[in-house]
């Protein structure tokens, strides 16, 4: 079996828009430090992480305190919502889970983020099998996945996680098949 732990990110600093470099707040700093605290008795082989900075910094600390190094996977990164910030996240989120092919311009649909996010999966899944696994991970991927293998867990998990910052999930495989799910609150 192949256990994968997703870390979805600390709080971040909402005043940054940019999101490849929007940085944790100090809370969500300090958050991390309960990840780490939380995966170090779980025997972690490889930490991986979506090239955001407020991924990346989640879980920073567990794979220094565990002297692993964080592999970054583009494919693991959030949706690209548009070229400009838009105010109406809510509307706009719930649109898109109700049409896995909508996108606004410059945009991702779901669609094309669930694609790319379970293929990165399947291929830690095929090259580290039967390990333990950590991904830092952002709400909308995470939800894209675990549609992709239970469709119960649609907008309504999506909404339900939007104020779990962090969040973790493991998910326990027998090659590519998903065999169990654990909502892990820290």
């Amino acid at each position: 079996m192949t256990t994968v732990y997703f870390v979805r990110h600390a709080k971040p600093d909402l005043s940054v828009y940019d999101d490849l470099t929007r940085p944790l707040t100090k809370s969500g700093v300090q958050a991390s430090r309960l990840v780490t605290k939380f995966l170090r008795d779980k025997e972690i082989d490889h930490v991986f992480s979506s090239p955001f900075k407020r991924a990346i910094d989640t879980v920073k600390h567990f794979a220094n305190d565990s002297q692993l190094s964080i592999e970054v996977i583009d494919d693991f990164r959030e949706r690209k919502i548009s070229d400009h910030w838009i105010e109406d996240f809510n509307s706009f989120a719930k649109r898109q889970w109700e049409d896995f092919d909508y996108k606004l311009i410059n945009g991702e649909s779901l669609h094309e983020v669930q694609e790319r996010n379970v293929v990165a999966l399947k291929i830690l899944l095929r090259d580290y099998p039967d390990q333990n696994l950590v991904i830092g991970t952002h709400g909308t991927s995470l939800s894209t996945i675990m549609n992709y293998f239970d469709s119960s867990f649609d907008y309504d998990f999506f909404n339900r996680i939007k104020g779990y910052m962090p969040f973790i999930i493991r998910l326990t495989f027998s090659g590519e098949k998903l065999v169990d799910v654990e909502e892990l609150l820290i």
